[in-house]
């Protein structure tokens, strides 16, 4: 990996902005300052300001009055295509150029900068390994040969390529299906956890931004701030009506959005490599006292979760046909890992660290940690 610069404080000093015709500004004096490596979540309902909020701060949006301070320097009194070189933006639907290759999309940037072309290939590279497609297999493809959440991914590698320490999402995963927009939350979780980039993510849905954001800016309209805070506090003591409303009901279920998957117990099964005799499989399995073992691959990936009847009626276990659902991050909540057991049929899910199988949650150590939040949410209300 290149050496990564680390996130920047940004500062919003009174910023407001009205537009011509309209009555109230749609931003109206807001202040507030975004810690250094954070990933904060905009919310609020339709119109309340968030998404013009994040385009000032690259100055898509000029601000009527007021100052973004970057790292303390006054974004308003800059070059606005220089700023924006120094920023990463990523848009819904990955907002790719259609006639560019991934690789020429993803350097974008780069390329502005003069870079080397050295540099760039490797940086293109590196990304692409990063948001787990293959560079010598995706390199030269075109967005039409990628499906949306290929496209998506790649929109957060342009974003990232030119190691900015800043980076906009406009509702980035908004246009995917729920499986891969899970997995492209999972994906971000752990970039920010590895780049420490400050990370401003507008997204209408609570239940993401309490996944993603260590702070969470709930915004009313005029983007009058409702409660500024981190997911735990939000859930836990929202500060009015209005952000009650706004998080809904069923507060316990929400708290498994807060919960990683990593900080959970995991069962450690009887595992089997494709290729490998069955007998083998089976005599080991039966000595563990287990009836069931997990399939890898030779780069440690699960790749089938199959009973010894199964195992049986092979000599050597097969390559498998089928792509597991019931598979999730370490990084990834509670939540996301109920969802992928429900497709299950085997009452656990499969979790994995940057691809590599470390253990599977079982169904039963989350609904006993559900009882438990339960009984506790029973003991503060007497």
């Amino acid at each position: 990996m290149t050496e990564h610069s680390t996130g920047a404080e940004i500062v919003f000093d009174a910023i407001t902005k009205s537009y011509p015709g309209q009555g109230s500004p749609a931003v109206d004096n807001l202040s507030l300052t975004i810690p250094r490596g954070e990933l904060v979540a905009f919310v609020g309902p339709s119109g309340c300001g968030k998404t013009t909020s994040l385009k000032m701060i690259n100055r898509l949006v000029e601000p009527t009055s007021g100052r973004i301070l970057i790292n303390g320097e006054d974004a308003t009194a800059k070059d606005p295509t220089r700023l924006r070189r120094e920023i990463g933006y990523v848009i819904q639907g990955g907002g790719l150029m259609p006639h560019m290759t991934v690789a020429d999309n993803i350097a974008i940037v780069p390329h502005l900068l003069k870079w080397p072309k050295s540099k760039t290939a490797q940086r293109v590279d590196e990304l692409l390994d990063m948001i787990g497609l293959d560079p010598s297999v995706y390199r030269e493809r075109f967005p039409r040969e990628l499906s949306g959440g290929q496209q998506q991914r790649v929109g957060v590698a342009r974003g990232l390529a030119a190691d900015p320490p800043v980076v906009l999402m406009d509702e980035p995963f908004g246009a995917v299906d729920p499986i891969t927009r899970t997995r492209l939350q999972d994906e971000l979780v752990n970039i920010q956890s590895d780049l420490g980039k400050t990370i401003v993510c507008v997204t209408h849905d609570i239940d993401e931004a309490v996944k993603l954001g260590h702070r969470i800016l709930i915004l009313q309209p005029g983007a009058r701030i409702a409660q500024y805070d981190t997911p735990e506090n939000i859930l836990a003591a929202p500060a009015n009506e209005f952000v009650e409303d706004f998080i809904g009901s069923g507060s316990t279920l929400k708290q498994l959005s807060l919960k990683r998957v990593e900080e959970m117990d995991l069962w450690d099964p009887p595992i089997a490599r494709i290729g490998e005799p069955a007998d083998e499989v089976v005599a080991r399995a039966r000595a563990a006292g287990e009836e069931t073992v997990v399939v890898l691959d030779d780069k440690d990936r699960p790749r089938e979760w199959v009973t010894l009847r199964q195992v049986q009626r092979h000599r050597v276990l097969p390559e498998p046909t089928v792509e597991l659902s019931s598979v999730v991050g370490a990084r990834s909540t509670l939540s996301d890992a109920m969802s992928a057991m429900l497709v299950s049929s085997h009452g656990g899910a499969m979790v994995t660290r940057r691809g590599k199988f470390i253990g599977v949650l079982l169904y039963d150590t989350v609904n006993d940690y559900v009882r438990t939040l339960k009984a506790e949410a029973g003991d503060s209300e007497k």
